[in-house]
């Protein structure tokens, strides 16, 4: 059981990929895009899946909930917008090819939120990883700072803890801070943060953290903090994290655990080995068990056979009172007499 224990391991371990800007059967833009107010921005969507039904697009704004942006069929190019997104949104599609763009023209500050392409294939929906669109402002209604530092280089396994500053002016609005991360190997993941603040007449000054352990691969990216403020998002410049040595620690895990299976297999033959050997010597030692009892089973035939011609004759002495007290103290002997008679025939 142990080696099979070990073989299951190993093998999930050499057959471990990184994770791709994938999700089942869809392919989108992932991470943090920066737009302008008044542009057009695309956001690409492919699925290869003929399996699936429809197409959707959703928005999810800060801390709201998702919304129906597009609908179409697999087979059919032209989509169904929802009212509130008309006129500025639109859907590139192409038949045979799986492509499900979302086009957003004159963009505005009320566009920046998470976009997911979506799909319905066999009664259920699966979703993209989501893009977070950054939309900025030439002309900030708020006065903010965002300070964090710009590079963090880890070990496999350590722990860290990202950490930054805002400075910004009272808003009457209310104020959040968020963490979002942008790399390949993950979506842009939104960590809503009330962070620590301190309060004075005109600033207030804000310290955000965020702990990761036991960092892999996989956490390896961009990490931006942001302040959502009077309907405006403000970002810092971003805190790339680098693992060191990413690809050593699998490997020796690897290394380990071939030289146990290793071992552990080495061990088996020789148990079964000696088992074996173990199992012939109790096999003959049983055949000549056995040799013995047919022998000593002939035997005590011949002895039954020669004991229907023996004769048993007993003597009676009579011994007076006075020699048998003399005798009292000898040791008794018994004889027998045997008297082998031939059968005539």
């Amino acid at each position: 059981m142990m080696p099979l224990c070990i073989f299951l391991v190993l093998l999930g371990e050499i057959c471990q990929v990184p994770a791709v800007d994938k999700t089942s059967g869809i392919t989108q833009d992932s991470g943090v895009i920066t737009a302008e107010v008044g542009q057009t921005v695309t956001l690409k969507c492919y699925c290869q899946d003929n399996s699936v039904t429809f197409l959707s697009w959703y928005q999810q704004s800060l801390g709201g909930k998702p919304l129906i942006v597009s609908t179409r069929m697999q087979h059919n190019s032209e989509a169904t917008i929802s009212p509130a997104y008309k006129g500025r949104f639109q859907v590139l599609a192409g038949k045979g090819k799986g492509i499900n763009h979302l086009v957003i023209k004159e963009l505005l500050p009320s566009d920046s939120a998470t976009y997911y392409c979506g799909i319905l294939e066999f009664n259920a929906i699966e979703f993209g990883q989501g893009a977070f669109l950054h939309v900025k402002t030439s002309l900030s209604n708020i006065h903010a700072v965002v300070h964090q530092p710009a590079l963090e280089t880890l070990q496999w396994g350590d722990s860290v803890n990202l950490s930054c500053t805002v400075y910004a002016e009272k808003c009457a609005g209310e104020q959040n801070l968020y963490w979002f991360r942008h790399g390949v190997a993950q979506p842009a993941i939104m960590y809503h943060n009330a962070g620590q603040c301190m309060k004075d007449s005109h600033m207030e000054n804000c310290t955000l953290n965020l702990a990761i352990k036991s960092v892999s691969s996989s956490d390896a990216g961009m990490y931006y903090c942001a302040l959502a403020s009077c309907g405006e998002i403000v970002f810092g410049q971003g805190t790339k994290v680098k693992i060191a040595g990413s690809t050593k620690g699998p490997s020796v895990l690897v290394y380990c655990l071939s030289v146990a299976l290793a071992v552990s297999i080495i061990l088996l033959f020789v148990l079964a080995l000696v088992m074996y050997k173990l199992k012939k010597k109790i096999c003959s030692v049983c055949k000549g068990t056995v040799s013995h009892l047919t022998c000593s089973a002939a035997s005590d035939t011949t002895q039954s056979q020669d004991a229907d011609a023996l004769h048993y004759a007993a003597l009676s002495l009579n011994r007076t009172r006075e020699r048998h007290r003399q005798e009292e103290s000898l040791e008794s002997v018994c004889v027998y007499s045997r008297v082998k008679t031939s059968r005539v025939k």
